[in-house]
């Protein structure tokens, strides 16, 4: 018997099987969810389309511009005519415009790439629970919402900029919903990741060095897999985490928990 047998998920925001979205699925899939998808741009529905077909058992691929209002209604108005209702919701979905990912944060921050990284980063979770609401609002068991986020949402991070303040949004986004959904039985998390290879992250300039340096300094001497965001995604979705609200779970081997120094500083 899995964690979420019976239970309904909808994963928004996969793109590839090098994406966090997809080690949740995949720890979701074992756990005896029945999973959806909803993917943006036409390039990605046929990769999709055979992800969830070979990997997951699903047919429900559904296309969603979460910059849109009309497509994230009609993502549900779609999902509305496979599932009567829905219990739980992965909002796995950030972007920036590449020049502010990089360089001096005030040198290339810029009004535009404010709005772009905001909008698409941290308001689409709250118009994606809003439109989710009315096919979760009556589990019998409540339901589960959960987003991504990153430790720049809590320290400046170099090349990190814009999305860093996305991220911030996004987690007081988590408490704010929280706090509404929590009297209709909703919960609301967060999983604060470490550094994992994925697509999006290949965008965010000296990665490589980033991943390096965290596997060397952090408590647990490892880089984070997807298999460990999955499995706490799947956790904290289930019945077993019914208790658990407006949190922003660190999945970083304890990285945030310590204070680390450069190669030349000397203890004192």
């Amino acid at each position: 018997m899995g964690l979420l047998d019976n239970k309904r998920a909808l994963i928004v925001g996969l793109a590839s099987d090098r994406s966090i979205a997809y080690g949740i699925a995949e720890a979701m899939h074992r756990e005896g969810a029945q999973l959806a998808f909803a993917y943006q741009g036409e390039k990605l529905k046929e990769r999709v389309t055979k992800m969830a077909s070979k990997n997951f058992n699903s047919n429900i691929v559904i296309p969603c511009d979460v910059s849109r209002d009309e497509e994230i209604n009609e993502l549900f108005k779609q999902l509305n005519a496979h599932w009567d209702g829905l219990d739980i919701l992965i909002h796995s979905v950030a972007y920036a415009p590449a020049d502010q990912l990089q360089g001096d944060f005030l040198e290339n921050i810029n009004r535009e790439g404010f709005k772009i990284a905001h909008d698409i980063s941290s308001y689409s979770l709250a118009a994606l629970a809003k439109a989710a609401f009315p096919m979760m609002k009556d589990q019998p068991k409540g339901g589960a919402i959960l987003t991504l986020s990153y430790l720049g949402s809590e320290k400046a991070l170099q090349n990190y900029n814009i999305m860093g303040l996305a991220k911030a949004s996004l987690e007081a986004n988590v408490r704010y919903l929280a706090n509404s959904l929590g009297p209709k039985h909703i919960r609301v998390n967060a999983i604060s990741a470490g550094p994992i290879r994925t697509l999006a992250a290949s965008g965010i300039s000296g990665f490589r060095k980033i991943l390096a340096y965290n596997a060397a300094v952090t408590p647990l001497r490892q880089n984070t897999t997807l298999e460990q965001v999955g499995n706490t995604a799947a956790f904290l979705c289930s019945d077993m985490a019914s208790g658990i609200t407006g949190e922003i779970v660190h999945v970083d081997g304890g990285f945030h928990a310590i204070i680390t120094m450069g190669e030349n500083a000397e203890a004192v």
